[in-house]
């Protein structure tokens, strides 16, 4: 089985918890809003990142990070945005069994027409009531699953 560790709008705070949730990850995906580099930086010492630009990453070094990325892990292709409507694709023509996200702050899964849709909410400092979370892709052969998982309620 692998297990894809997925974090969200840290907005430049990279909590503890967050780390100790990813330790054990087979490859990261952070969906933006990271705010500071020093956080794929961090990440990176615990396994290979993918990450996409946020609305609110600026700066030479966000400019280096697409909006979208695709990525196929253990045979399983997947789409990263950082705000859905920005995906260019219909992922389940694409043949995308997940799509992973971020942007709304909200802890949310769902599968729809066979893709797994999820969005890990926001591991960086509270906004509002949401909870702060992290969450999980986990592949096994070709069968798909998530978690998440509130780090503070």
């Amino acid at each position: 089985m692998l297990r894809i560790g997925l974090i969200s709008d840290t907005h430049g705070l990279l909590r503890p918890e967050a780390l100790s949730f990813l330790r054990g990850s087979d490859h990261i995906v952070h969906a933006g809003d990271i705010c500071d580099p020093s956080v794929l930086d961090r990440l990176a010492t615990i396994a290979p990142v993918t990450a996409v630009r946020g609305n609110n990453d600026r700066g030479a070094w966000a400019e280096a990070l697409r909006t979208v990325e695709y990525l196929t892990l253990g045979g399983v292709t997947m789409a990263v945005v950082h705000d859905l409507p920005d995906l260019d694709v219909d992922p389940q023509a694409a043949g995308l069994r997940a799509v992973i996200s971020g942007h709304s702050h909200q802890p949310t899964m769902a599968e729809r027409d066979g893709v797994l849709y999820l969005n890990p909410g926001s591991a960086g400092p509270r906004r509002f009531k949401l909870p702060v979370s992290v969450g999980e892709l986990q592949i096994s052969g070709d069968a798909v699953s998530g978690k998440l998982v509130e780090l503070m309620s």
